[in-house]
């Protein structure tokens, strides 16, 4: 509490649920763009809502696949979206047009892809890469320029990389198994920086999931112990100058009442915050990031379990994914009137008010006329109010410009169609009407049915076939590519 009054600024955290989002169809994960003007949604039915965030409706939706959308992400411009589903595809979408672009099938089932954070959607200059983690699989780097992929390096058979992420410039690619070996591995040469172990007393724990910060160098490590552990990247790097030094956490959150298992986690933008989902329940648990303080809990619908979680980029609020709906939350806004005049009071009931005497006169009859100077103070100065400067990105550093990423998108209005009514009753047009909006609903899932055959099929599938011989580490980590009749065999 003395904080807060310390610092009335410093608590940047949702407090309430503030509405929720319904795609329709089961929602099973969502991602913010890095603006926070749209919000996309994978569903259960194959199907990507784009919301428009500042509106709270439906901009786009694009039929993806068939089967449920296991995890999106967006390039850095916003202009383009990868989708992963359990039909073992990937696909990379034009957001403007809804078209698939490229589209990548493999051996398995997928669990995450991510774009490179410094991509700009196919710009010759940038790093054109995702970054695909599949279940059964090591973690898969996909070259768009060529569609080439890589397989990134692993120690044994037995040890195989279950999660993976970049870092928040994209020039590294942190590893996680599920012996708790977390892998630091460069993302241009494929070569391993250093690795360390997670360990609960003499047992190894398993990695579940490696989110980074949006700012600063800090990332988090959601392993099965129960406990989020923060680490900070520059601490696990100068680690590769000593050998068998193992880097320590600088933070660890946990709760240490119930035993809660984290099914999600993530940073704010602004990375002072981290919130974490539990995997039993619909509540919402934020510490700090500096001192590790548990700062807020926010509970949904009893009953509820979380599948995802995504913090937006530029304003406290959190959007959580339970039972296929998608919960806003924010924190409460108090009324200032002060605000908008520094001398504004607020009475608690009404006063008679004495009028000055020149209070409202047009000209002051008593101000002091000032004799004209001649230092410049005078001159009239021309104020610019045409230019529009660019919005500093809480992550951005000032590398690109607004004018490169995707702020929005266009929507026509809908018409209603005039109806003719009859000179039956009003029952007998209520039934009609019925079984004309139930015609036009089967006639749009056989058209969306007929599109989504053709979208699909538009981008010719590449296969990403995995070596067949385990036992060969060598080819295992071949990383230029893969042999053909390895290819083949497959």
């Amino acid at each position: 509490m003395n904080l807060a009054l310390l610092k009335p600024f410093e608590q940047n955290y949702p407090e309430e649920h503030d509405g929720t989002l319904d795609s329709a169809s089961g929602s099973l994960t969502c991602s913010f763009n890095r603006m926070g003007t749209l919000l996309a949604v994978g569903c259960n039915d194959g199907r990507l809502v784009l919301w428009d965030f500042i509106t709270r409706s439906i901009a786009k939706i694009i039929t993806a696949h068939v089967h449920p959308v296991c995890s999106v992400s967006w390039s850095r411009s916003g202009r383009k979206l990868i989708s992963a589903s359990t039909d073992w595809t990937v696909g990379v979408w034009d957001v403007l047009s809804g078209e698939c672009d490229k589209q990548y099938r493999f051996p398995g089932p997928l669990t995450k892809v991510q774009f490179n954070p410094r991509n700009k959607a196919y710009d010759i200059f940038s790093r054109n890469v995702i970054l695909v983690c599949s279940l059964k699989h090591a973690p898969v780097l996909i070259d768009m320029k060529n569609d080439s992929h890589h397989i990134l390096p692993f120690d044994s058979e037995s040890e195989q990389n279950i999660v993976a992420s970049f870092d928040r410039k994209g020039e590294n690619i942190y590893t996680g198994n599920s012996k708790g070996k977390i892998m630091v591995i460069e993302a241009d040469t494929r070569k391993v920086i250093v690795s360390f172990r997670i360990t609960t007393g003499t047992s190894s724990t398993s990695i579940k999931s490696i989110e980074f910060s949006p700012k600063g160098s800090v990332f988090l490590v959601n392993s099965s112990d129960r406990v989020i552990r923060v680490y900070d990247s520059e601490i696990v790097l100068s680690a590769a100058d000593y050998e068998g030094r193992e880097p320590e956490s600088i933070q660890k959150l946990q709760d240490l009442v119930n035993r809660t298992q984290w099914k999600k986690c993530c940073f704010a933008g602004d990375g002072n915050y981290i919130v974490a989902g539990s995997a039993r329940q619909h509540a919402l648990s934020i510490w700090r990031t500096s001192d590790g303080t548990l700062v807020k809990i926010l509970n949904g619908t009893k009953g509820e379990t979380i599948l995802d979680i995504a913090w937006h980029p530029l304003r406290a609020i959190i959007a959580s994914i339970a039972s296929g709906e998608i919960s806003i939350w924010s924190h409460s806004l108090v009324e200032s009137w002060s605000a908008f005049a520094p001398d504004f009071k607020e009475l608690d009931e009404n006063v008679e008010y004495s009028e000055k005497e020149d209070e409202f006169d047009i000209e002051d009859e008593d101000k002091s006329t000032k004799a004209p100077s001649n230092d410049g103070d005078g001159e009239e100065v021309e104020v610019d109010v045409t230019t529009v400067d660019d919005v500093a990105f809480l992550d951005s550093g000032g590398e690109d410009s607004e004018s490169e990423h995707l702020v929005s998108l266009p929507v026509a209005p809908e018409m209603d169609e005039t109806e003719n009514f009859g000179p039956t009753s009003l029952e007998k047009e209520d039934l009609e009407y019925e079984n004309e909006r139930k015609r036009k609903r089967d006639q749009s899932q056989e058209d969306d049915e007929e599109d989504q055959v053709a979208k699909i099929s538009s981008a010719t599938p590449i296969d990403i076939n995995f070596p067949t011989d385990s036992a060969d580490t060598d080819k295992q980590q071949q990383l230029p590519g893969i042999d053909d009749n390895h290819a083949n065999e497959e």
